[in-house]
């Protein structure tokens, strides 16, 4: 079974939300922690969940989104 990791970094993101509305699995979600630079920043809920489309990196104007595919060991 594929699994993906999707790291967020927190210190280049705004905050727009553009990666949670464009998630398809409504995995994002806005931090209620405030950044460096007073944003609250995005991060994902239920990571297991995570299909790897990188829409959310494909539309975050920060770079601040990354996303591996893991493959579990058999």
């Amino acid at each position: 079974m594929q699994t993906f990791e999707v790291r967020f970094d927190g210190d280049k993101c705004k905050g727009c939300e553009l990666c949670r509305v464009f998630c398809p699995k409504g995995l994002i979600v806005m931090s209620s922690q405030i950044n460096n630079k007073g944003y609250s920043p995005a991060s994902i809920e239920k990571p297991e969940e995570c299909v790897g489309c990188k829409s959310c990196a494909l539309v975050c104007p920060d770079g601040a989104i990354e996303i591996f595919k893991e493959e579990a060991a058999s």
